[in-house]
């Protein structure tokens, strides 16, 4: 079975995924450590979706991932490499009557899931378990944790025919659980080696006040049309930072668990498409998100140990790229012990700050999508025959099951919306617009 790596962007494979390739291939139980943004996702998704037999139609292994969002990547990713094979996506946030109809239709091969939800449909028997014999935990630590840990052991006892199982993660922990089967794993250490500490930037940023929304407001100013995700504690502060960002007219987006599923898909979509600059998250999205070129973390709220400031810098500085990371500290906060100071730069803003930026893409929403038969190269025809576009003003282009999103370049948009109202994407009438400003 060959993959097509460029349709991901990729050429070539690092020595994490190469090494992990071929210990998956001779279908050892495997460990893998390797820091966030090396490419665990594809690193073992190759060597699992080339054992998959696209002939048999029983599904034939699992992936348990902690959030909603890494499970649609996840599944995403599996289906882009491999068009033969049938993949399918559970999670909470949709109801699991209409997943159920649908992996019913689509029996498909391969199952990416929340593990509430896997459980779920595994006591219900919606899944058939007899032909499963591989298990991928990705972030296994976070999955393991004690809140999941109930529903983690119930998914595995339900699992009598695994012989292979593939745990992945950017932190390194001591214990697995007996519950999850076989003592003999070979564990394949990238953490050193590929430590993307090197490519970040480390900078504090002193606010005057104990409320840091103003300082937030000028450092984002100051980093123009730069992408960056906005770290804080809580739901409630999410909300509130959002709001005070959205006042002073910067163009930014949230996220965090008590959202909407479609609500937060739109955000992370925004975001990821460049029509959004600002991120503003809780450690939601400090996993399992495959955002490229974020520019900057900040740290509006200091992360609670080693290990939440790990993943949260993970989301910056993915594969060989650079970044930088902003610690905003009030006038009582000092740097955790775990950050060197002497790693870290003051970072003084300036008097006078620019008024915020525009980003440079804004985001099309088409009322179709995969299942009206509608494809990324049926988007970027009408957009560049009907729509008057050049190819190089059309950004990423994501195809939903009922619509789609396109990132198009803002200085482009004008008059577009008048120009394909109410004509037929591939033969169909739709709704079009703008979701940005």
């Amino acid at each position: 079975m060959n993959f097509d790596l460029s349709k991901l962007g990729i050429s070539d494979l690092n020595a994490m995924q190469q090494d992990t390739l071929q210990t998956v291939r001779k279908g050892a139980s495997v460990v893998l450590l390797s820091p966030t943004g090396s490419g665990k996702t594809l690193a073992y998704l190759l060597p699992l979706l080339q054992k998959l037999d696209a002939a048999n139609d029983k599904l034939q292994a699992l992936i348990i991932v902690p959030s909603r969002e890494l499970a649609i990547q996840t599944a995403d990713v599996a289906r882009r490499l491999c068009s033969e094979l049938r993949v399918a996506a559970c999670y909470g946030g949709r109801a699991a009557m209409e997943e159920h109809q649908q992996m019913r239709g689509l029996r498909p091969h391969l199952v990416a899931a929340t593990p509430g939800r896997l459980l779920d449909h595994l006591q219900k028997g919606n899944l058939q378990t007899e032909n499963v014999s591989t298990l991928v935990i990705d972030e296994f630590d976070k999955s393991l944790e004690l809140g999941f840990r109930e529903q983690m052991q119930g998914i595995i006892s339900l699992l009598p025919t695994l012989q292979q199982r593939i745990l992945l993660s950017a932190t390194d922990t001591d214990e697995i659980p007996a519950f999850v089967g076989s003592s003999d794993y070979i564990r394949l250490n990238f953490l050193d080696e590929e430590d993307s500490d090197g490519r970040i930037s480390f900078r504090m940023v002193k606010s005057p006040e104990k409320d840091k929304l103003q300082t937030l407001f000028r450092l984002l100013c100051t980093l123009g049309t730069q992408k960056s995700l906005v770290f804080v504690g809580y739901r409630e502060s999410v909300e509130r930072v959002g709001h005070f960002l959205e006042q002073q007219g910067v163009m930014a987006d949230i996220f965090h668990g008590g959202m909407e599923q479609r609500d937060r898909e739109r955000a992370l979509y925004r975001f990821m498409n460049s029509s959004c600059n600002v991120f503003v998250s809780t450690d939601l999205a400090s996993r399992g998100l495959d955002i490229t070129a974020v520019d900057n973390i900040i740290h509006y709220h200091l992360p609670l140990n080693q290990e939440a400031c790990t993943h949260r810098n993970g989301r910056t500085a993915r594969w060989d790229m650079q970044g930088s990371a902003y610690f905003i500290l009030g006038p009582e906060e000092t740097l955790p012990d775990y950050i060197p100071a002497n790693e870290v730069e003051p970072y003084p803003l300036p008097a006078k700050v620019p008024p915020p930026a525009k980003p440079l893409w804004v985001t099309l929403y088409i009322g179709k999508g995969k299942k009206d038969k509608i494809s990324r190269g049926d988007i970027v025809g009408f957009l560049t025959k009907q729509g008057g576009l050049e190819s190089n003003q059309v950004g990423r282009i994501d195809v939903l099951p009922h619509w789609s999103y396109v990132a198009v370049e803002r200085a482009s948009t004008s008059g577009l919306l008048s120009r394909i109202k109410g004509l037929k994407i591939k033969g169909q009438k739709t709704i079009y617009a703008l979701a940005g400003r």
